[in-house]
């Protein structure tokens, strides 16, 4: 049963970081692309961060300079360091890996940032 935890959200100010966790299990960790995908009120889900198997990374234009998506493939997790961030990245964030055509997905952290 593939499950994934996703955890490391909460409030910050502008400008603050986080650095948000997702802990997979039920799949072979080292061979699936890991994303990450954030939904905001009243918005639908998108894609902000994926990394592949082989390390190769891939960024939504607007965090393209601030996050940085990363993978522990001893620990099986994946990881969303999250720097200057902004109102508009307040979301939750979900954690998402696709196994055999199925997408499988955290149940969200939630991250706020204020002004």
């Amino acid at each position: 049963q593939v499950r994934l935890v996703d955890s490391g959200g909460g409030s910050v100010q502008a400008g603050g970081s986080l650095r948000l966790s997702c802990a997979a299990s039920g799949i072979n960790f080292k061979i699936h692309t890991l994303a990450w995908y954030r939904q905001a009120p009243g918005n639908e889900r998108e894609f902000v961060a994926s990394i592949g198997s082989g390390g190769d990374t891939t960024y939504t234009d607007s965090v393209r300079d601030r996050f940085t998506i990363s993978r522990d493939n001893r620990m099986n997790r994946v990881y969303l360091q999250m720097n200057s961030l902004k109102p508009e990245n307040t979301a939750v964030y979900y954690c998402n890996t696709r196994r055999q055509q199925r997408d499988y997905w955290g149940r969200g952290t939630q991250v706020t940032v204020s002004s």
